[in-house]
This record gives structure tokens, sequence and C-alpha cells, in this order.
């Protein structure tokens, strides 16, 4: 969710609270090459992955309000996760880079969009992205570029800042789109259709995981 009239959020205190939602646990991976995302972008998967064979692969995604877009990312990567028998080797969450709606179920439209394709998003708890998550995560997806920037803008080093990255790079039917549409003001079938955006694009994310992940694997 987004609001012209909102300002650019700041970063939590460090007291703030940290956030963990729609957790996957366990298990880590060994590098796979340097693969090319939709635009190009040469990535290595392996640059911040931790060296702990037995730990999980880390990912947060990331939108404004954490009750629409990032919530889909984080349930429906994790199902992907799942349903590949690799559930227990990441950790799947989703955070807000704004304090709006903490503690708050996920929009009541993102829920039945999510509900609609067998996906359970009711337990869902809005959370703001704490900074001090940085050197825990392997990966921060933002769901647009203004998440992009505020996220890079928090990172305590610069290796946490290229942790971020965007959803949509690893999707190559969006060439020519960086970011997943905002969904907040408009009406249910918009949100069918970001669902349908974020399903494509975690699935190519999880295309280019997958194979480290499953190196590291008992």
């Amino acid at each position: 969710m987004t609001d012209p009239a909102e300002p650019t959020p700041r970063a939590p205190r460090a007291d703030a609270t940290t956030h963990a939602a729609t957790a996957v646990p366990t298990a880590h991976a060994a590098p796979p090459d340097r693969t090319t995302v939709a635009d190009g972008t040469a990535v290595r998967h392996d640059e911040h992955m931790t060296t702990d064979a037995d730990a999980p692969f880390r990912v947060s995604f990331v939108c404004s309000g954490n009750i629409c877009r990032s919530p889909m990312a984080g349930i429906v990567f994790a199902q992907i996760a799942a349903d590949a028998g690799l559930a227990d080797r990441f950790q799947v969450e989703s955070a807000g880079t704004g304090d709006w709606h903490v503690g708050e179920p996920a929009d009541e439209r993102t829920i039945a969009a999510l509900a609609a394709r067998g996906y359970d998003g009711s337990r869902h708890r809005a959370r703001q992205f704490d900074p001090d998550r940085f050197p825990d995560l392997d990966l921060v997806v933002a769901l647009d570029r203004s998440h992009e920037r505020v996220l890079r803008s928090w990172a305590p080093t610069m290796d946490d800042a290229a942790k971020v990255t965007l959803l949509l790079r690893y999707d190559d039917a969006w060439p020519q789109q960086a970011d997943v549409p905002d969904p907040y003001y408009a009406d249910r079938h918009e949100f069918d259709r970001v669902l349908s955006t974020v399903e494509r694009a975690c699935r190519a994310l999880f295309r280019q995981l997958e194979p480290a992940v499953r190196q590291g694997a008992p």
C-alpha cells in the first residue's frame, strides 16, 4: 500500500521489533554459477549465502505496508519451496518499509485472492522491515523500485545493500517492467492480476535459487 501523502519511511529504531513471518525453516546450499536475470544483470546467488551448510537460505519480501504484495510473495514462495520438497531449506519472511499497518492482517482482498488459489494468508500479520535483519538475510526482494531505494538506503554495509533486488528482475516475461503494481486502491480483480504476476516471478526466482539449495540438501 502506498499513499502520495505519506513521507518516505525512516529506518526503524534499533529496538524495533524484528520480522520473521511466513517462516519455512532450516538448511543452506552450495553456490551455483553466475546467472543472468531478465534485465541482463549478472547475479551470483552464492555471494550472500552463509557458509553454514545446515543453515536455510533466508529471503525477505518487502513492499510498503506488508498487507498486499509482499505477503503474497512470501506465502507463494514458501509454498513453491514446500511443493518442491525444500520447505526446510528456506526461511521465508515478508515485511513493509512503513509502519502504518504493523500488527494488522493482510488486506482482505489479498487473503481472498490467495485463498482462491489454495494459499492460506489468514495468519499473516504486518511487520515493518528492521535494518538489523540485514546480516541474517541472504536476499531481500523488493516489490518495486521505491522499496528497493529505501532498503538500500537502510543497509548498514555495501554487502548488505547488494542483497537487495527486485522481484521482477527474475522474470523474463516482464522485460520492460520493474515494479509489481500496487493493487491497494484498485478492485479485487487487480489483486488477482497482481497475484498472477507474483506467482510467475516467484517461480522464476525459485528456479534461480533451487540448484544451489539442492546442492546443500542432505
